[in-house]
């Protein structure tokens, strides 16, 4: 179940919810070398596999294996999710694609706070996909209490991948677009996200 389809746009959501908004640059903060044979598999991908029929394939097909490979470095404190519900209220409920969260104590089937990034497919309409990932931002900032925390999104459909960022009252948008052809720079991306979030709960 998507949360609420109320909102077409991020200005609805960020309108609605009194966010303000601005746009910035996104900095690489860490660089790491992507395994071979991951990169071969998405080139094969890219080339053979009808991989944009549907928002689950997009998931399955580029969106996880790149996340997988740039989290395994960071698997002892933080957890990837799929598909997993995010509930606050009414409103703010409903099913991301993919979540990052800490890592919690009591082992790897545990939803734990803080919630840290989320992960949203979509076939074509970023502005739909923009509205809704902003949404599931807004109820993890909820669920964790805690406006100072930084919040990631990142809108895909497998072949360019945006970034925003929630904290406080404060929405970020970040302004360069990653595209898979420059597999190393977006995989950077996902690495730098994902080091961000550790240093957010370390």
């Amino acid at each position: 179940m998507a949360f609420t389809n109320q909102f077409k746009s991020l200005a609805a959501v960020l309108k609605h919810y009194q966010i303000y908004y601005q746009e910035a640059d996104f900095e690489i903060i860490k660089t790491a070398r992507l395994n071979e044979t991951v990169r071969q598999d998405i080139f094969f991908t890219l080339k053979e596999v009808a991989y944009d029929v549907s928002e689950a394939a997009i998931c399955e097909n580029l969106i996880y294996p790149l996340l997988k490979e740039a989290w395994k470095p960071y698997a002892d404190i933080l957890a990837i999710w799929s598909h997993a519900s995010i509930d606050y209220d009414d409103e703010l409920t409903g099913i991301p694609d993919y979540v990052i969260s800490k890592r919690s104590s009591l082992g790897k089937i545990i939803f734990d706070a803080p919630l840290l990034a989320v992960v949203e497919a979509k076939k074509d309409n970023f502005s739909a996909g923009w509205a809704q990932c902003a949404l599931e931002m807004i109820a993890m900032q909820k669920i964790n209490k805690d406006l100072q925390l930084p919040i990631y999104g990142l809108v895909s459909n497998g072949e360019i991948w945006e970034i925003g960022m929630l904290q406080n009252r404060q929405y970020i948008f970040y302004n360069k677009r990653f595209v898979i052809e420059e597999l190393d720079s977006l995989f950077n991306v996902l690495v730098s996200l994902l080091e961000s979030c550790k240093l957010q709960i370390a």
